[in-house]
């Protein structure tokens, strides 16, 4: 069963999703993928964040 939920928009930003839309995709379908892409940003933010500022040691061999 799918829990339908309301999200409160204002008009720009459901014309701007609207705009995003595939040509049969659904606005759940968008948003997973956004979520998704969100998650993998983060992801990498982090890892670079941990890249510049980590304290490495060096492992033997």
């Amino acid at each position: 069963m799918i829990a339908t939920k309301r999200v409160a928009l204002t008009e720009t930003v459901w014309a701007e999703l609207s705009d995003l839309r595939r040509p049969g995709e659904t606005f759940s379908q968008l948003l997973a993928k956004m979520i998704e892409r969100e998650k993998k940003a983060r992801l990498i933010e982090h890892l670079k964040t941990i890249a510049d500022e980590g304290d490495f040691v060096e492992l033997p061999p």
